[in-house]
C-alpha cells in the first residue's frame, strides 16, 4: 500500500516516461513493461512486470527522496 502511495506521488508524465523505460535482457533493448506491480524497495519502489515485446520478465527500481 505504501509503495502504491509512493508512485502515485510522482507525477503522471514521469510514471509514464518511466513504464516506458525499463530494459528487457531477453529483447537486449529498452522496452514498455506491463501487467506490473508496484512494491516497496529499500531505495524507493519497485516495478515488476512483463516485457511488452516478448513476455519476459522484468523490474525497474524507481528511487525516491523521503
Amino acid at each position: 500500500m505504501e509503495a502504491n502511495k509512493m508512485w502515485l506521488s510522482l507525477p503522471k508524465d514521469f510514471r509514464k516516461q518511466l513504464i516506458a523505460n525499463v530494459y528487457c535482457t531477453n529483447c537486449s533493448d529498452t522496452v514498455t513493461i506491463t501487467d506490473f506491480i508496484i512494491v516497496d524497495h529499500p531505495v524507493g519502489v519497485m516495478l515488476d512486470g512483463k516485457c511488452e515485446n516478448c513476455g519476459s520478465k522484468v523490474a525497474r527500481v524507481v528511487e525516491m527522496d523521503e
